[in-house]
């Protein structure tokens, strides 16, 4: 298969990770564009100190293109390893330390993650989604019928209740030219999987990316989760899942939506199609997990959509 030149991925932790996984050695450019929401943890505990985004995110992704040898393996467990200790380092990521000394030392945010893929030796260019860090928050519905505001990524993820609404601060966050020129150049773009209101939904709210997504819309892979018990979409599945997004991005159609083959339902399949979607099912999920994608799977799902990308496109929307 002819693999497509350039493909852009957006999400945040583990569901970018596992995009970007799968991704790797299928697109002669990868691209990242990641989520700065994360309010918990160490990503946390340095927004709050400093006016930067929250670097966790931006480190997984980074993590998951390191060069495949003894350098970029150890560079990436560097990254990843955690303090443990009984004073203030306890809980910080090696390498949100280092992206956070990154920007304060060369003033800017893109430039940073730039000077850290070096350092990996990736195989594709990291970027936010804004230059800003975002604050999310949400109106949530309660078992007891309540309407409540909830603020913050980690406040939204793990409210218990319906999402109904959700919304970011700034409303309208800087967003790096090159993010916007990653989008509109590439061949294929890959949404999700992810937590749907917190790693997938929010690129949507931050206007000039989701201006590029919906033009971009006929070259867009959106992969659904395997699992939906998380607390941020109880109460509601898939078909939801799909109606909250055609609600949160009017004019945005993907070519395809990719779902587990445990997900091939009527309800499902009609909803995508009647958005003018493309349904694509297949056995996806690992073995040793009901949670989570196989990589290699997704990887050979993603690499037959990407050669029809590359091929024009005319079997994307079959």
């Amino acid at each position: 298969m002819t693999p497509a030149p350039h493909v852009v991925a957006l999400g945040g932790g583990h569901g970018l990770y596992a995009s970007l996984t799968a991704l790797r050695g299928r697109c002669e450019v990868l691209t990242a564009v990641v989520t700065v929401a994360d309010d918990g943890g160490s990503s946390g505990r340095i927004r709050a100190e400093m006016p930067v985004p929250p670097p966790g995110d931006l480190r997984m992704a980074l993590s998951a293109l390191c060069e495949d040898t003894d350098w970029g393996r150890t560079w990436r467990d560097v990254l990843q390893w955690r303090f443990a200790t009984t004073g203030p380092l306890d809980g910080h990521a090696v390498g949100n330390l280092l992206i956070a000394g990154l920007w304060d030392r060369t003033g800017g945010i893109v430039e940073g993650l730039d000077w850290v893929a070096r350092l990996l030796r990736c195989e594709g260019r990291v970027l936010p989604v804004s230059t800003e860090p975002i604050v999310v928050s949400a109106h949530v519905e309660g078992r007891d019928g309540v309407l409540r505001r909830v603020e913050g990524q980690v406040a939204v993820a793990t409210a218990q209740g319906r999402v109904r609404d959700l919304a970011v601060s700034p409303a309208d966050p800087a967003v790096p030219a090159a993010t916007l020129e990653a989008i509109a150049d590439a061949d294929a773009v890959i949404l999700g999987p992810g937590s749907w209101y917190t790693s997938v939904l929010t690129h949507f709210l931050v206007p000039r990316v989701a201006e590029a997504l919906v033009a971009a819309g006929g070259r867009t892979i959106l992969t659904l989760n395997i699992a939906h018990e998380d607390e941020e979409t109880a109460g509601t599945d898939r078909v939801d899942d799909v109606a909250v997004l055609r609600a949160a991005a009017p004019g945005f159609v993907p070519a395809a939506v990719l779902a587990d083959a445990t997900h091939d339902e009527p309800r499902l399949r009609a909803a995508v199609e009647d958005w003018g979607a493309r349904f694509v099912v297949a056995p996806m999920r690992a073995d040793d997990a009901v949670d989570r994608h196989d990589v290699g799977r997704l990887g050979e799902q993603y690499a037959q959509l990407l050669a029809e990308v590359a091929a024009g496109g005319s079997a994307m929307r079959r």
